[in-house]
Order: C-alpha cells, then sequence, then structure tokens
C-alpha cells in the first residue's frame, strides 16, 4: 500500500499508518500523547530537592539561586539552594577545572569536604555576579553537574 509519508508515523520502530486499522483521530492521539511525554521527561533535570533547609536565608541571595539559568540550556535553571555546595578550592588539571567541596553547611545528601568533582566545560557560567562571596556548584544526587559559578563577588 503507497500511502503519503505525512499519514504514517514511527513509534519505536513501528510504522502507524491511517487506513482501516488506524483512523485520523487515533492517528492524531497517538502522536499528542508522544508529544506530551516527551515534555514530561524534559522537566525531569529541573527538579530540585528542597528540604526547608534553606527557609531562613537572605532573600537577595535566594533571588539570585533562583535566576540562574544552566550555561549551556538557558531555559532550564541550574536548580536552587538545596542543590548548591561551596566548592571554593579548584584545581587545574589536563585543561579541566575540578571543584574541591569546602561546605560544611548541614544538608542531604551531604557531600564531603574535600570532595574532587571534574566540572564539564560547558557547566561552567560566567556571565552573573556572585553574592554568596563563595564558587558554588549544584549537583545532583549521582554528583553531575548542573552549573559551577565562580566566586565574582557583587
Amino acid at each position: 500500500m503507497n500511502v503519503h509519508p505525512l499519514k504514517r508515523i514511527a513509534i519505536a520502530g513501528i510504522a502507524l499508518t491511517q487506513g482501516p486499522t488506524m483512523p485520523k483521530p487515533a492517528l492524531a492521539w497517538v502522536g499528542a500523547l508522544i508529544c506530551e511525554v516527551a515534555m514530561l521527561f524534559m522537566l525531569l533535570p529541573a527538579f530540585a530537592r528542597d528540604n526547608g533547609q534553606w527557609e531562613n536565608s537572605d532573600p537577595v541571595i535566594s533571588w539570585w539561586f533562583r535566576g540562574l539559568r544552566q550555561p549551556d540550556n538557558p531555559a532550564i535553571p541550574c536548580c536552587g539552594e538545596a542543590d548548591a555546595y561551596w566548592a571554593d578550592g579548584v584545581e587545574i588539571k589536563d585543561s579541566q577545572v575540578i571543584a574541591i567541596i569546602t561546605d560544611t553547611r548541614p544538608d542531604e545528601p551531604h557531600v564531603p569536604v574535600g570532595t574532587r568533582i571534574v566540572v564539564p566545560p560547558n557547566k561552567l557560567k560566567w556571565d552573573r555576579a556572585n553574592p554568596t562571596r563563595h564558587i558554588v556548584i549544584f549537583l545532583d544526587y549521582s554528583r553531575d553537574v548542573f552549573c559551577y559559578v565562580t566566586g565574582t563577588g557583587v
């Protein structure tokens, strides 16, 4: 059966074709469902953890945290204070930035002081002043880097 390419959709290697077995409304519904699921997966990295430990933070610094965006994907935030660690130690080795955690604040999960984390070049953030007076690294639970913000002052 010869079918116009616009009337065909492939899902996980299975071709769905408008016709007697797949009416046009059902084909549109499947396409809409795929788009919705894809959009939900795009939101996953944006979920931040906040256990309430930062409720009494300076409002200016809290606003700064909320306004940061990932340098390689400006539509996605770096996350929040709960995902941020002081990393005032830094090493450069083989052209790589290595952040050294210096944060002694109580948080969960805690990343021990002295932990070294290689910062991918696309996560280096230089475009905003940093009011914390610390170098800040944003990490997820598996210690993947969201953002690395230098301690540029205000």
